[in-house]
């Protein structure tokens, strides 16, 4: 059973990802903004894949990554996020996410890359 960690300030979007990930069979535990992620990224290592939001209080998804991925650099992130500024998806990408939404997303979608990201 692959883990999840959801990173949104947004409680709607939090539940809306979580349950397509749980109707899908994954174990998802939520971060409410990039601080509160990046310590459950710490003390949790069997997440096996993180879904981000980028802007947010405290940290922002991109600051998160660069705080995080340093001690977990094989750590899948998927940004999903209203923002498509390439200068923020390319600094995301320097910073190791391995993938961009844009939201609103498709929650099918959403499922796919993350099973293509874990290889489940």
């Amino acid at each position: 059973m692959k883990n999840i960690l959801v990173v949104d300030d947004s409680p709607v979007v939090r539940q809306q990802v979580s349950s397509a990930l749980r109707s899908a069979g994954f174990v998802v535990f939520e971060a409410v903004d990039g601080q509160d992620g990046a310590e459950k990224i710490a003390a949790t290592p069997s997440v096996s894949i993180v879904i981000c939001d980028l802007n947010m209080p405290r940290l922002n998804g991109i600051e998160m990554l660069e705080k995080v991925l340093p001690e977990r650099p094989d750590l899948p992130v998927v940004m999903l996020t209203t923002a498509s500024d390439p200068e923020l998806v390319s600094r995301a990408r320097r910073a190791g996410a391995k993938g961009w939404m844009i939201k609103p997303f498709k929650p099918a979608a959403l499922v796919a890359a993350v099973r293509k990201l874990v290889g489940a």
